[in-house]
């Protein structure tokens, strides 16, 4: 393998983590967003008991349209925080090691 090779290989097999975090946000973000509006509009006499428990663990957050936006934000965060953490453990795992000849 020449010089080149090399360093095409570790310039592809490296990912960005900042783009991931913020990709990651925002599925997350958007999914609960979404899912927390979805249930407000359908209404009933019991919305989303399931969905409410998340309050027990993201304060602030309900089945409401201000739920929403609270579990967007927080949803975004632990989704880029995971993005984060997914590019720096695939970074560290694909570094290439040093093969003395």
């Amino acid at each position: 393998m020449t010089r080149a090779d090399d360093e095409l290989r570790r310039t592809l097999a490296r990912i960005d983590g900042r783009a991931w975090g913020v990709a990651m946000g925002l599925v997350l973000g958007l999914g609960l967003s979404i899912a927390t509006l979805f249930l407000v509009i359908k209404g009933g006499p019991v919305v989303g008991p399931h969905l409410a428990l998340l309050g027990i663990f993201l304060p602030g957050y309900s089945v409401t349209w201000h739920g929403a936006l609270f579990g967007f934000v927080y949803a975004f965060f632990v989704g880029y925080a995971i993005g984060r953490l997914i590019g720096v453990i695939y970074n560290a795992a694909s570094k290439p090691r040093h093969n003395p000849r």
